[in-house]
């Protein structure tokens, strides 16, 4: 691969929070070789002149549902595995022209879909994959309808692990934690408490054991992975911290008490305020019952007071949208939707250094340094103050450099 020179840049420093002079950053093989203020002369490069522009790290979406082309999931599971794959090639496409260079697949996306990214064979941000979610019987990735007993409904979905493997008792969790590590997870779903999409089961209640908890969390880490976990109630929350679950996903109902805990604990929490917002505007529409909408109410009037919660506390922030189907379009409103409780400098290091600690990536994604997959936006403007280039990206990101490859290249000519 060719090197490329990003000249007349202001690099922004994710681990600071800050911009950097100017400077000019040097990638080779698809990783930034260097960054540095210093006047350079790169043979054989092809040379970008970013008109004194903001360099950013490519942003990450830690809690994704690339598979889900629609809202209906049920329907969705009954659809040809080729056709949900074909459906999803525009949902990653467009993720990678908003500037998401990483996104972490919070269940649905397969190995094959990752493969198929990697090898360049769709458009896509680079994928983290957890396969099937894991849920105890009429748990929150139970998606059964009532009278159907058979755990087999939907094996004849290959590649699309939306619905859960439902698992009882610590053995049968082993078992379902080990078959996600076998087919290639990056990290383990599990489903620690209610959720508003499902229908039977309620938002404060808590799934799976003590005892299964911590076993899906051990078989995790014994992978060398970790384990990510829906949950919103405090009760749900701080079990499935104390369990050895690494990230709350979602997590609106958390009191300080719980956030102390996580905090103790070493927990990340990921919020998805977009997909409460876009739910509340179309859900009913999309057929929701009233029960369910009832759920969305209560956890999306709670949203942004979690974020203050967590952020008072010290508890390490991730950006997350949890969108589906014609939602993801409303992805990059998330940063707006932060906002009241999190400066621009946070908001942006939420969707760099912080998610990528919380994957276990620092260093790799996440941060304009040597060594790292040399993802790179130029940006309008200062997104330290203000973040409507990123809100809007389609105007405010300029160009769009994954893994060393220019994706997008929308800058002025000079």
């Amino acid at each position: 691969m060719k090197r490329l020179l990003l000249d007349n840049v202001r690099p922004f420093d994710s681990r600071r929070g800050e911009l950097l002079p100017p400077s000019r950053i040097v990638i080779e093989d698809g990783r930034i070789a260097e960054v540095t203020a210093e006047p350079r002369q790169v043979a054989d490069a092809q040379r970008i002149d970013g008109g004194g522009r903001v360099a950013l790290p490519g942003l990450i979406d830690a809690h994704v549902h690339v598979v889900a082309s629609s809202h209906d999931l049920v329907g969705l599971a009954l659809k040809a595995p080729s056709l949900v794959v074909a459906e999803s090639s525009r949902i990653l496409r467009d993720m990678l022209m908003r500037g998401f260079t990483t996104v972490r697949d919070a269940a649905g996306a397969d190995f094959g879909l990752q493969e198929a990214v990697a090898k360049g064979l769709f458009e896509g941000p680079r994928l983290f994959i957890a396969g099937f979610p894991v849920s105890q019987t009429g748990g929150h990735a139970d998606m059964r309808p009532k009278g159907v007993r058979t755990k087999e409904m939907f094996c004849t979905c290959a590649g699309l692990g939306l619905i859960g493997a439902i698992a009882d008792g610590v053995g049968e969790v082993r078992r379902a934690v080990r078959e996600q590590v076998r087919n290639g997870a990056n990290q383990i779903k599990i489903m620690a408490g209610g959720g508003i999409s499902s229908p039977t089961d309620p938002l404060e209640g808590t799934q799976f054991s003590i005892d299964e908890l911590k076993a899906a969390c051990e078989e995790a880490e014994a992978a060398n992975l970790y384990a990510m976990a829906h949950a919103y109630s405090p009760r749900a929350v701080t079990r499935a911290v104390q369990a050895g679950v690494r990230s709350i996903e979602h997590g609106n109902l958390i009191d300080e008490a719980t956030a102390k805990v996580m905090k103790t604990e070493g927990a990340f929490l990921v919020p998805t305020l977009s997909t409460y917002a876009a739910l509340a505007d179309e859900g009913a529409r999309l057929g929701w019952s009233a029960s369910m909408l009832e759920k969305l109410d209560t956890v999306a009037a709670r949203g942004i007071d979690a974020v203050r919660i967590a952020m008072a506390s010290g508890v390490p922030v991730v950006f997350g949208t949890d969108l589906l189907g014609h939602m993801h379009e409303r992805q990059s409103g998330e940063f707006h939707l932060r906002l009241p409780a999190m400066s621009p400098v946070q908001a942006l290091q939420s969707a760099t250094l912080t998610a990528a600690q919380l994957m276990r990536e620092e260093g790799r994604i996440g941060e304009l340094v040597a060594g790292a997959w040399a993802d790179v936006l130029l940006v309008d403007g200062d997104p330290t103050r203000e973040l409507s280039m990123l809100i809007r990206p389609g105007e405010g990101i300029r160009l769009i450099v994954q893994g060393g490859r220019v994706v997008r290249n929308a800058l002025p000519a000079r």
